[in-house]
């Protein structure tokens, strides 16, 4: 069978960045002005993308995870206090709450989705755990339950920041995903909705979290000095250290491709979105999966699929080995941070503390869903998918 697949190996990858002529002529403009580094490249692209979403703020930087990292530090979030968030995620989500010397307080994901629980925060924060944050995490671009948090969270006057790394460009009623709470980071790595590799967006209009965490990025020096170098003023070269920053700053060759990626993010999540539904339409009637959450304002970043327990006569392990055997790169979104060897010893977590997540990761698998996918290899997938389940369907199941 002629896949027409993307690579000569006729194996269909499980994410591949999107990119043109237009990349590629942004990077050697900034190559060829022989300023590499954070400059005016990077200022636009942040310009560019405030705009975009609405916001006040964005301050690009070397990661989403530096993101996260810098907004909890701007917060001034002490050492022992505890941030909420799901352990349904990516390592990032928590591990940037424990360079702080605070701790992730896990909350389950809401019955039956993948996303936190809304009342669970809720009842955390009634508890008064020491609670100083909440970060919930849009996954796979399906918004959380994002009016109920906050109605939680600003009633006890407790920030809320978004994971938003999944979400971009998602837009509601009431602005973009990662514009709705206290500040949103983005992610722009290399298998996200748009990309420069690697790097990331915190996005905020709260002017002083800004201009602290503008200040962090760059090893808390006190003003812009990217220019520096190049200034005919005999005192440019002078600073002032004002904290103990970070190297958390973006490159003007990152942010050149950043800026045309920007331009093309609505047609990358229509593309996005019109393999969703026809993955949707092909596996709306097969009784041994299940599906995401179709809703409207969805990035499509991730199409997170569950088997059915007891529907087949393989596991979810199998089923991928499967797919993969097929030529079909499969992922897997997420495995949980309490099974993990470093939360589990650190806190004594049991796979059976959040049995939402555990239900969740013992059943999922994801497929490709960029916007590079041919006509012939979506075909593909949605037909070994089916094949794979019908040929292991367990019919005591059916009866």
């Amino acid at each position: 069978m002629n896949r027409n697949t993307n690579n000569p190996d006729d194996f269909i990858p499980f994410a591949l960045p999107c990119l043109g002529p237009e990349e590629e002529r942004a990077v050697i403009n900034v190559l060829r002005t022989g300023w590499l580094t954070t400059g005016t490249v990077a200022g636009s692209f942040e310009r560019a993308f405030a705009e975009r979403i609405g916001t006040a703020k964005a301050l690009a930087t070397s990661s989403a995870t530096a993101g996260l990292h810098l907004v909890l530090k701007a917060l001034g979030i002490p050492r022992g206090a505890r941030v909420i968030t799901c352990p349904f995620t990516f390592a990032a989500s928590a591990e940037v709450i424990r360079y702080l010397g605070a701790h992730p307080y896990f909350v389950d994901c809401e019955p039956d989705g993948f996303n936190i629980d809304p009342g669970g925060i809720e009842k955390a924060l009634l508890e008064k755990r020491n609670i100083k944050a909440v970060l919930p995490v849009h996954i796979g671009g399906e918004l959380c339950r994002m009016d109920a948090i906050i109605d939680s969270s600003s009633r006890r006057n407790v920030p809320v920041i978004e994971d938003a790394a999944h979400a971009f460009p998602v837009n509601t009623d009431r602005g973009y995903a990662g514009t709705l709470g206290t500040a949103g980071v983005f992610s722009f790595y290399a298998t996200k909705t748009i990309t420069t590799g690697e790097g990331g967006m915190v996005v905020t209009n709260d002017p002083e979290l800004a201009d602290s965490i503008s200040v962090l990025r760059l090893h808390g020096i006190d003003r812009v000095i990217w220019d520096r170098y190049r200034s005919y003023s005999y005192n440019s070269w002078e600073y002032d250290v004002v904290d103990a920053g970070y190297k958390y700053n973006m490159p003007d060759l990152l942010a050149a491709v950043g800026r045309e990626q920007l331009k093309k993010a609505d047609l990358f999540l229509a593309k996005r979105t019109k393999i969703a539904h026809r993955y949707i339409d092909a596996f709306q009637n097969l009784d041994f999966l299940k599906l995401p959450c179709n809703t409207p304002n969805h990035a499509w970043h991730l199409f997170i699929l569950r088997i059915v327990p007891d529907s087949l006569t393989i596991s979810r392990d199998e089923y991928i080995r499967l797919l993969v055997k097929r030529g079909i790169g499969i992922s897997v979104h997420f495995k949980p941070l309490h099974l993990m060897t470093y939360y589990k010893k650190l806190y004594g977590l049991k796979p059976e503390d959040f049995p939402r997540a555990l239900a969740s990761f013992e059943c999922c698998f994801s497929l490709p869903i960029y916007p590079g996918l041919t006509e012939s290899s979506i075909q593909y997938i949605i037909d070994q998918v089916t094949a794979v389940g019908k040929e292991h369907y367990n019919t005591i199941h059916a009866e």
